[in-house]
Parts: structure tokens; C-alpha cells; sequence
């Protein structure tokens, strides 16, 4: 049973930082790729950066320049490093990997963690 459990979040004035954590159980880690996604309040969830089972990493817009993922396959975990946070990135953080088909593929249907809170006061 593959298990997610985000950690990290918490309460941030603007311009703060926080590091994200997503420990994985069950899981092949570094098979596949991995997400991170969060919701803010009334809005719909939005991707927010993305790792290659390669490496290669993606970001939003929002998050460019600011937010950096990685993984660490040694210890079956993806981080989410945030600095100069902003109000508009009060949010609950979830992340995701990607599943492996019955033939061994990654496919683009996901397991999620919890989620954890970030909240960030102006």
C-alpha cells in the first residue's frame, strides 16, 4: 500500500521560507515522476512543480524563481523548497506520485498525501 505524508507547512510572515517534505512508503521512488499541487480556499487546486523520474523539473509561473523541487531517492523523499513566500501562496500543499501501469509504464494518475497547511500573513 503506497502511503504519501506530507510535512512542513506552517505559519510564515511574507518573505519567509519553508521546506516542504513528502515521505513515501510502498512506493518505488525515483521510478516515476512526482508532483506537488496545493488549493487555497475556494479556488481550484493548481500544479505547482513537477519532477521527472529523469530529474528534469517544472514549475508555475507563480512559482518560478522561488519555489525549488527535488528528490531524494536514498531516503524515498521529494522536498519543496519556498522562499520569498507570498500571501497568495496560503494553501494546503499536496503531493503526488505518478502510478505504474499493469506493463511497468508511469502513468499520469496519481497518489496523493494529505496535505499539509501553508499559510503566509502579510
Amino acid at each position: 500500500q503506497v502511503q504519501l505524508v506530507e510535512s512542513g507547512g506552517g505559519s510564515v510572515q511574507a518573505g519567509g521560507s519553508l521546506k516542504l517534505s513528502c515521505g513515501a512508503s510502498g512506493y518505488i521512488f525515483g521510478k516515476c515522476g512526482m508532483v506537488w499541487y496545493r488549493q487555497a480556499p475556494g479556488k481550484d487546486r493548481e500544479l505547482v512543480s513537477t519532477i521527472g523520474r529523469d530529474g528534469t523539473t517544472n514549475y508555475a509561473d507563480s512559482a518560478k524563481g522561488r519555489f525549488t523541487i527535488s528528490r531524494d531517492n536514498a531516503k524515498n523523499t521529494l522536498y519543496l523548497q519556498m522562499n520569498s513566500l507570498k500571501s497568495e501562496d496560503t494553501a494546503v500543499y499536496y503531493c503526488a506520485a505518478e502510478k505504474v501501469s499493469v506493463v511497468g509504464r508511469c502513468i499520469l494518475n496519481y497518489y496523493w498525501g494529505q496535505g499539509t497547511q501553508v499559510t503566509v500573513s502579510s
